[in-house]
């Protein structure tokens, strides 16, 4: 059987949960099947782990690249080739190019490992669908056009998506996401939910048939996320990123659908509120929509020197961030998921996180949880985990417990069990 993956996503240098997902997931699949050939589609030239699937690291520079687009790639069985797919354009390689791809040299079964399935594929297709935020928070999402703002090639663009649509959705990433999310409902042969919470808000909100939607959730890297003891090492990180402790701990993009900017006020009032909190709060991430209004906040209460903003970290790196802490802290509004919240546990660090979503289900009993809407809910709860430490160690030893039912090994051998009975 051949399996063509996309993997433009988990090829990008600045990863975050959808791209380390396909990631971990394309690294995995070629540690376990050695029966099946795969084909790695690409946008670019494959880096780091993906470029040599047998290495034990993520340092491999890319392979040498042939006439007709292969790229030269190692594997432990042999069994996974990469085909660069060119297109001179930032924008619908998947739609244009990747189906042209699918009509004149067509897989056995077709994996999207994040939302966006081509207009021509094969009827045995999977497509993961991690979440549907969009549909509840339109205007914490960004809704720029895709390609130029104006010319020929915009109006060009515009009357394409209409065409192809019957006028309901126009070239933005906001529409993209709608339009792609209800193809891929309709068109593929299975979908892969993260979570029961994500296949019930796709039945729920699509009508999509609950029997074609398996409920496969993501794992985490293990042997990178756990406890570490060697303090000094833990102090060379921090101080890489002038990281001082004690701290509180929160990572993912720095934007309004993460929350960041009412964690910002929830921390002020923590502080106020509780003069023994002496606690810098540390974020890890890249800008995103609405990072303007959390740096106005910082400023606005003069926390310039109390809050450290990294920027994107390095995977290698985040481990020893989280061993460092003394709290994590998840206040998304909404999440399919929610990768971090492993990595947390896995590190045994207390966790205050929303009670929103996907995230009770995922953390059960080992968080505690509060209303990510209300800034003085949030500002409690931190407080009360920094202050009560038997609280804050039984619901890390829940969290520990808890990281263990979750591998990046199940969730390959689920998927591909998923693929083999198609």
């Amino acid at each position: 059987m051949i399996i063509g993956i996309d993997a433009s996503r988990a090829n990008r240098k600045f990863k975050t949960g959808t791209e380390w997902y396909s990631y971990y997931l394309i690294t995995e699949l070629a540690k376990i099947d050695s029966k099946n050939q795969y084909i790695l589609y690409t946008d670019k030239p494959l880096i780091g782990g993906l470029a040599d699937l047998a290495a034990e690291d993520d340092s491999a520079n890319s392979g040498e690249i042939n006439k007709r687009g292969w790229q030269i790639s190692k594997s432990p069985f042999g069994n996974f080739r990469v085909k660069i797919l060119k297109w001179p354009f930032t924008y619908f390689w998947t739609q244009i190019r990747l189906s042209y791809e699918m009509l004149i040299h067509r897989v056995d079964i077709l994996f999207i490992p994040a939302h966006t399935l081509p207009i021509i594929h094969p009827k045995k297709s999977i497509v993961t669908i991690h979440d549907i935020g969009f549909e509840h928070f339109a205007k914490l999402y960004s809704s720029d056009q895709i390609g130029p703002a104006s010319g020929l090639t915009s109006k060009v663009l515009n009357f394409l998506a209409k065409l192809f649509t019957w006028g309901k959705f126009q070239p933005n990433i906001l529409d993209y996401h709608r339009w792609s999310t209800k193809f891929a409902l309709k068109n593929a042969k299975i979908i892969i939910a993260v979570s029961e919470f994500t296949k019930q808000e796709l039945v729920e909100l699509y009508k999509a048939d609950a029997k074609k939607i398996k409920v496969i959730y993501n794992g985490f890297n293990g042997q990178l996320y756990r406890q570490i003891s060697d303090q000094e090492k833990i102090k060379q990180v921090l101080n890489k990123y002038d990281i001082k402790t004690p701290y509180i701990f929160y990572v993912g993009r720095l934007e309004k659908k993460k929350n960041t900017a009412k964690l910002v006020e929830a921390y002020a009032i923590m502080r106020q509120k509780f003069g023994d909190i002496k606690h810098k709060l540390v974020l890890a991430g890249s800008a995103g929509f609405g990072f303007d209004e959390v740096k106005y906040i910082i400023s606005e209460f003069n926390f310039e020197e109390n809050i450290i903003i990294t920027g994107w970290i390095p995977e290698a790196d985040m481990p020893y961030i989280y061993n460092g802490a003394a709290l994590f802290v998840f206040p998304s509004l909404y999440e399919g998921f929610g990768i971090p919240l492993l990595q947390a546990m896995a590190c045994r660090v207390p966790i205050a996180a929303s009670n929103t979503a996907s995230i009770p289900e995922v953390v059960k009993n080992s968080a505690l949880l509060f209303n990510p809407e209300n800034k003085q809910d949030m500002a409690e709860k931190m407080a009360k985990l920094l202050l009560d430490k038997q609280l804050s160690g039984e619901l890390v030893n829940r969290g520990f417990a808890r990281s263990k039912d979750f591998s990046l090994a199940k969730c390959a051998q689920e998927t591909l069990a998923l693929m083999e009975k198609m």
